[in-house]
């Protein structure tokens, strides 16, 4: 997995790109970003040929100085599951009884 954050220079929006990686994947025919920033309406990642997903949002940093969110991946069962990555800077309880967690990202240089 692998998220970038570029900062405008002239606004301050963040602009993160978020990619998941065949291997990574594993046999999912979609995902999606569940993301406070958007009141956790669904953002489908688009899968490449390759295998691999990706999706780019752009973010005001002028309201907030994080968010949280999660992936949301389903199978080719249709089964689904929530996927965290690794690269992003901590995590924090879901608030549900089930131990779950989200991943958070700063709007910070």
């Amino acid at each position: 997995m692998n998220i970038k954050k570029q900062f405008l220079k002239n606004k301050p929006i963040v602009k993160i790109t978020f990619e998941i990686s065949k291997e990574v994947a594993n046999d999912a025919v979609s995902i999606n970003l569940l993301s406070e920033h958007n009141q956790w309406q669904p953002i489908e990642f688009k899968k490449f040929k390759n295998g691999k997903f990706k999706v780019a949002e752009n973010i005001s940093s002028e309201d907030r100085q994080g968010f949280q969110f999660i992936y949301q991946v389903t199978s080719e069962t249709g089964t689904e599951s929530i996927l965290l990555p690794d690269d992003v800077d901590s995590y924090v309880d879901n608030g549900m009884n089930d131990g779950g967690k989200n991943a958070v990202l700063l709007l910070t240089e």
